[in-house]
């Protein structure tokens, strides 16, 4: 077996050269449609909800946090629970990015269906372009890797990575849209050493 060092070492090898080429592949235009069906919603007195199911569900708390911080209020939408009465949250003009590396869930596909009947607009992120998931979405977002970072290449690393930036990514636009100041942001986020670094103007 190999030492410890290098099995780490082999595994964010393996990780670099997934996101290396993920990056590369980055479609800009979709992410600029993202951020306008979100812009046109709000504008509408819609709402941006994320959802996902199983490690994607919690990068969707990630990104509803991180939306909410910095401009965009964000609701966290339960991936199983949408289809036993939370779906009411979401309002018809709501959007909902909804995030499956296959893209072809089984739970996701029930959320999707239904939040779609709704009414609800589609922001789709995906590893796969043409999955099920992509189909649906009225924006397709491709968060893709080729390699997860082990020798089995199924425990979810890398994918989620890719899915993490691709939504951070859409919330520079988003906060750059808001015109987000270092003020603003701290009567959201005034606790910790970073609310107290904003007051003291470090």
């Amino acid at each position: 077996m190999a030492t410890d060092k290098e099995q780490v070492e082999e595994f964010l090898g393996i990780v670099k050269t997934s996101l290396d080429e993920y990056v590369a592949g980055i479609d800009f235009d979709a992410l600029s449609a993202a951020k306008q069906l979100i812009l046109d919603a709000e504008k509408n007195g819609g709402r941006v909800h994320v959802t996902g199911i199983g490690k994607p569900g919690h990068v969707s708390g990630y990104a509803a946090s991180l939306f909410s911080s910095t401009g965009t209020p964000t609701y966290e939408l339960h991936g199983t629970e949408c289809v036993h009465g939370s779906a009411g949250q979401v309002l018809s003009g709501d959007v909902v990015i909804a995030i499956s590396n296959s893209g072809e869930t089984g739970e996701l596909k029930a959320t999707v269906t239904c939040l779609k009947k709704n009414g609800a607009k589609i922001i789709a992120l995906t590893g796969n372009p043409q999955s099920w998931l992509a189909q649906q979405g009225d924006v397709v977002l491709v968060a893709g890797v080729k390699q997860e970072g082990d020798s089995m290449n199924k425990p979810p690393r890398a994918s989620i990575l890719a899915e993490v930036i691709e939504l951070q990514c859409l919330s520079i636009l988003l906060q750059n849209e808001f015109g987000l100041t270092p003020e603003k942001y701290v009567t959201w986020h005034p606790g910790g050493a970073l609310g107290a670094s904003i007051r003291a103007g470090k």
